[in-house]
C-alpha cells in the first residue's frame, strides 16, 4: 500500500490512513465515505502544497499579507481603494494599478500582499524590480531568448514591476521596458511602484515621447494610487530612537 500511495503521490494514503479508517470503524463510515474523505483530504493537500509554490515561484522579496498591514497608517487613496483592490478584480479584469510617492510609505508592502493573495487564490504571480527586469530583457536579447521570456511574461496574471524611479535608464532601455510592459496591456494586471509623479517620469526616460505613451499605456484605466505620506520606517527609526534615549536617561538616574 505505501509503496503504490508513493509512486502516485499520494501523501494522505501513505500518512493518514490508518487513522483514516480507525476514525471511519468508530464512526461506521460507509465505504464511499471513506474514500471521498480520503479524496478530500488529498485534494486539500494538494490546494495548499500548489499555493505554497505559487508564493515561492512569484519571487517576492518578503511575505507580506494584507491581514498584517495597519490600515489607517496608509495614505487616504489607499485607504479608499484598499477594499477594492483585495477582491482581485482588478486581477481577473486585466487593469493596472500605480502606486506612487515618497519612499517609505507601504507601496511595496501593498504590492506584495496583493500578489500574496493572488497566490492565494491560485493565480500566477511575478514580482520583479524594474532594474531587474530590463537588466533580464538584455541578457535574453543578447542570448536570443527574448521571444520565450516575453511569452512567460505575458502569462502570468499579475505581474507586480518595483522600484521604477531608483534607477535612470537610456533611450534603448525605456524603449525595451515599454516594449516588454505593452505585452500585457488590457490584457494582464500590472502592478507599478514608484516614487515619482508621472509628471517626473522624463527623470528616468529622457525621451518625452517614450515617456507620455508609457504613462498612457499604464494607466488606461488603472488604479492611479497617491501613496506621498508619512514614511513607516522613519516613525519606526524615531520611535527607536526615543526608546533608546529613555532607557538612557533611566540608566543615568
Amino acid at each position: 500500500m505505501d509503496n503504490y500511495a508513493k509512486e502516485l503521490k499520494l501523501p494522505v494514503m501513505r500518512f493518514e490512513l490508518d487513522a483514516m479508517v480507525e476514525l471511519a470503524t468508530r464512526q461506521e463510515w460507509s465505504y464511499y465515505r471513506l474514500i471521498r474523505e480520503l479524496l478530500e483530504k488529498e485534494h486539500e493537500n494538494r490546494t495548499e502544497k500548489r499555493k505554497k509554490q505559487k508564493i515561492r515561484r512569484a519571487n517576492s522579496p518578503e511575505l507580506k499579507y494584507l491581514e498584517e498591514l495597519d490600515v489607517k497608517k496608509l495614505p487616504k487613496d489607499a485607504q479608499v481603494a484598499l477594499n477594492e483592490l483585495e477582491t482581485l478584480e482588478f486581477i481577473r479584469e486585466g487593469r493596472n494599478v500605480v502606486l506612487y510617492g515618497n519612499p517609505g510609505t507601504g507601496k511595496t508592502h501593498l504590492a506584495t500582499a496583493l500578489a500574496i493573495r493572488a497566490c492565494e487564490e491560485d493565480m500566477t504571480v511575478l514580482f520583479t524590480t524594474v532594474p531587474r527586469l530590463l537588466t533580464q530583457i538584455r541578457e535574453c536579447r543578447s542570448q536570443k531568448k527574448l521571444t520565450q521570456l516575453e511569452r512567460n511574461f505575458e502569462k502570468y496574471d499579475l505581474v507586480i514591476c518595483d522600484e521604477f524611479g531608483y534607477v535612470s535608464c537610456d533611450k534603448e532601455g525605456g524603449e525595451l521596458l515599454f516594449n516588454h510592459l505593452s505585452l500585457r496591456a488590457g490584457k494582464k494586471s500590472t502592478i507599478i511602484t514608484t516614487n515619482l509623479a508621472f509628471n517626473r517620469w522624463n527623470e528616468i526616460i529622457k525621451d518625452k515621447v517614450l515617456v507620455a505613451a508609457m504613462v498612457d499605456r499604464l494607466t488606461h484605466k488603472a488604479f492611479i494610487i497617491n501613496m506621498t505620506g508619512d514614511s513607516y520606517r522613519l516613525k519606526e527609526t524615531k520611535k527607536s530612537w526615543l526608546i533608546c534615549k529613555i532607557r538612557n536617561n533611566k540608566l543615568l538616574l
